[in-house]
Formats: structure tokens, sequence, C-alpha cells
């Protein structure tokens, strides 16, 4: 009967382990291009800073507010202001064709609430979280796969690419 728990109490540790391993673990640690290497180094500056709808600094910001500070400061690109202004200003890319930079679009709440991130690679987008803050999450996230609405590269952002 000892053995039989002391067994049962080493499979659930391992299997606890084995949890708290993969989530701790850093979705990406440095980027294969320029442009997601910049993508990276600018999460490390925002991350952890909160979410706050209408915020544009790192006091909080929302996520259309961090996608235009970020496109402004690494690519001096200048997005529109808001998610909806964001959702229309380039070109839609299929997700198969998603590359560093490209916006990544969701609707959360029907056609009421839409989301932005920018997309990083390997299936990693950087966006400001209503929960997290500013993050890294993966494209896979049964709650984003579930949400995702589109793609768009902004056509500014089509010659950054093309250089690297």
């Amino acid at each position: 009967m000892k053995f039989r728990s002391l067994f049962f109490s080493i499979v659930a540790l391992l299997l606890f382990t084995g949890c708290t391993t993969q989530t701790t673990k850093p979705l990406l640690t440095s980027g294969s291009t320029d442009i997601s290497q910049a993508l990276l180094e600018q999460h490390k500056a925002w991350q952890g800073t909160p979410y706050k709808l209408g915020g544009y600094d790192m006091k909080g910001v929302d996520c259309s507010a961090f996608t235009k500070i970020t496109y402004r400061q690494l690519f001096s690109i200048h997005l529109p202001r808001t998610t909806a202004g964001q959702a229309y200003y380039g070109e839609s890319i299929k997700p198969a064709h998603l590359t560093a930079g490209d916006l990544v679009l969701f609707r959360t709440d029907g056609d009421k609430q839409r989301h932005v991130g920018i997309y990083v690679e390997d299936g990693i987008f950087l966006h400001a979280s209503t929960s997290k803050g500013v993050t890294l999450s993966r494209l896979n996230n049964p709650y984003w796969q579930k949400h995702y609405w589109k793609a768009i590269r902004p056509q500014q952002m089509q010659i950054i690419q093309k250089q690297f």
C-alpha cells in the first residue's frame, strides 16, 4: 500500500512540475530577423505595462495605441489610432503568409470588440492584453484561434520587410 501511495505521489509531482515548467518557459528569446528581434526588444521594454483603455504610455496602454507606438518607434510608420482604422490600413494577408511586423486582428465580442497585435514569428504575436498587459501570445492558443479575424500588412511595412 505504501508503494502505491508513493508511486502516485511521484507521478503527481512529475505532472505538476511539467506543467509549471511549461508555463514559465519564455515564448521566444531571440528573433530570426531584424524585425522580430526589434519586436522582442520592444516587448522587453514594455512587458507588463498594464492595459488601460485609451492609454498611450507606460502607465497604461490599449492594444491599438501599443501597435501605433511600436510601429512609429521601430519602423517610422504612422498607423491610425484605432483598431478599426488599423484593420483597413494595408493589404490583407493569409495566416500562412504572416511575417514579422504584420498586424493580427481579432474580434473578441462579435463585431463590437476588436483587438490588434503585431506578429513576431513562429506563431507568436506581441500585444497589449486586457488581462496581462503588454505580452507575447500564441496564435494557436484556443482563445486567439477562436477570435482570429484577419491579418494586415501596411504598405510601408511591405517595403521594410523586403529590405530584411
